[in-house]
């Protein structure tokens, strides 16, 4: 098995193509190239530990599929592994509501809806959310259009993860499950 380098979007490219957890990036490269499968490529699972180079106050891209039914949910996809290497809890919240707009793109405009007393905290654009209130430290939501408001508290992070799993028709204690997940 050789080793390459590779720039960090194209690692993310390939990141976010898994199917299953532990999918080396060769299977990845094989199925999107339609190249007949190399039974040495299992052996060498895909590490996100060897980009070249890690950008500047980037979160990892989250390792999630497409779902391939609409009564998929986030818990199917979600891959525990890379939330737990994410950075801090900024960096898992971005993951897991990535995860949640993979599961629900024709439902996550519903998070436009979910706001504070004074200001709000999803937006489809960067300004959007900047113009709402000062400190609000924006991020975009990986794959998505949507950016989000990451300056706050652990407890508040929290509570917008169980309000965004309301919305997209989670029962109270799957919302309760992908909170803790934070």
């Amino acid at each position: 098995m050789k080793k390459i380098e590779i720039d960090d979007e194209l690692y993310q490219y390939i990141a976010s193509n898994t199917q299953s957890i532990g999918e080396s990036a060769s299977q990845i490269l094989r199925r999107l190239l339609n190249l007949s499968v190399d039974s040495s490529a299992s052996s060498a699972p895909m590490s996100s530990s060897e980009p070249a180079t890690q950008p500047e106050q980037s979160e990892q891209q989250p390792v999630v599929e497409e779902p391939a039914q609409t009564n998929e949910n986030v818990f199917n996809i979600l891959n525990k592994e890379e939330l737990a290497m994410q950075k801090g809890v900024v960096g898992r919240f971005l993951f897991i509501l990535c995860a949640l707009h993979r599961t629900h793109k024709k439902s996550f405009h519903k998070v436009l809806d979910i706001k504070g007393r004074d200001r709000i905290y999803f937006a489809k654009s960067k300004e959007a959310l900047l113009e709402s209130g000062s400190s609000m430290n924006p991020k975009n939501i990986l794959d998505s259009e949507y950016w989000v408001m990451t300056n706050s508290n652990t407890t508040r992070k929290k509570m917008m993860l169980h309000e965004v799993a309301l919305s997209l028709g989670y029962t109270e204690a799957q919302a309760e499950t992908i909170r803790d997940y934070l």
